[in-house]
């Protein structure tokens, strides 16, 4: 059975007021060093979320280093926490996991897509979830937008040699082909050059006219640039490493991206993104993910049992949208969409696939 919002939230407030206590959540994010900044956001989302929803917070630092998983397993199950969430670095999950997992307390990582942990956590029946787009789900989004909307078009595949842009790459062609869509040209460019004079060309000898670029942003920006110098109508389309800053190379209107949107720009995260700046932060990155974790383990809580029972059955509109989870513990809902470049930012698109 799942849970409508207006009914856990209900649920919520009936548990809510009939519990002895509320519910504890340990928030496991780095204090100092890189990732400092990253953990501010955790945990300032966090503490928004438990200041609307009651629950009790533990703030265990990471420090990402390895063999300093076990350590903070070690001061969750001290504090006696019902759950935890953060997670930012796969060092952490590995050893975390194993003694969180054997104590039954859930785990909900906002940040890591290692597969070999949730592999480890299925095979063991541990409680550890990914609140985190899975390696799939751009991919299956990609594929669909091609489908949907480049079906009959001249389109082409290219990639960086990177193995993530190689392996976006060949797996658009793995589900593309057998549909009957075959691309006109594929290639592997040469990253980081000043100018891709030569790769436009060859794409316009194709009769190319959509591409999707398995790269950087700032090689889609010199592609989108130099295809305007040379008068190359290219629709252009690139994945989640579209999330970055916008520069040397100015991006063009009109570039397409499948990345997750700007969580704080939706009417549904208005009041949070809010109560975050209170906070002196600004509701980028992990700061709206870590205020909806709070929100649906507050609602899954609500329920009753304990949270590794109720988990698999809560669904939950949150801030950043719908929350559920697969039977592989995958965020349920694909977050990513399709979005265009315009006047200095990503705009959803009124049509998705």
């Amino acid at each position: 059975m799942r849970f409508s919002r207006p009914l856990a939230l209900s649920l919520l407030l009936l548990f809510g007021a009939s519990r002895a206590e509320a519910l504890t959540l340990g928030v496991v994010a780095p204090k100092d060093g890189p990732y400092a900044l990253l953990g501010q956001q955790i945990r300032a989302g966090a503490e928004a979320a438990a200041a609307a929803t009651g629950a009790k917070l533990t703030l265990v630092d990471e420090s990402c280093a390895a063999g300093s998983g076990g350590g903070i397993a070690d001061a969750l199950l001290a504090a006696k926490v019902e759950a935890a969430i953060g997670f930012l670095c796969s060092e952490t999950l590995e050893g975390a996991a194993p003694k969180l997992g054997a104590a039954g307390l859930p785990a909900l990582t906002l940040s890591v897509r290692w597969p070999t942990i949730m592999e480890d956590a299925l095979k063991k029946g541990w409680p550890l979830y990914r609140l985190a787009p899975s390696n799939k789900a751009e991919g299956e989004k990609l594929a669909d937008i091609i489908l949907t909307q480049w079906a009959g078009s001249a389109f082409a595949l290219i990639d960086d040699g990177t193995i993530h842009g190689r392996e976006l790459v060949d797996g658009l062609r793995a589900t593309l082909e057998p549909r009957g869509l075959k691309p006109v040209f594929t290639d592997t460019y040469r990253p980081n050059q000043e100018n891709q004079i030569a790769l436009v060309r060859r794409l316009q000898k194709t009769g190319a006219t959509h591409v999707f670029i398995g790269g950087d942003r700032s090689d889609v920006a010199i592609i989108a640039r130099d295809a305007a110098s040379e008068n190359i109508p290219l629709t252009l389309l690139a994945g989640d490493a579209m999330k970055a800053v916008d520069k040397p190379v100015p991006l063009a209107n009109g570039v397409l991206a499948v990345i997750t949107p700007d969580y704080a720009d939706t009417p549904a995260a208005k009041a949070a993104a809010e109560a975050i700046r209170q906070k002196g932060v600004e509701p980028d990155g992990y700061a709206l993910p870590a205020y909806a974790a709070v929100q649906f383990l507050s609602a899954a809580s609500a329920q009753g049992q304990r949270l590794a029972e109720t988990i698999p059955a809560t669904s939950l509109d949150t801030v950043i949208g719908k929350i559920a989870f697969s039977r592989d513990h995958e965020w349920a809902e694909n977050p990513y969409r399709l979005m265009e470049w315009r006047d200095g930012a990503f705009h959803a698109l009124t049509s998705q696939p």
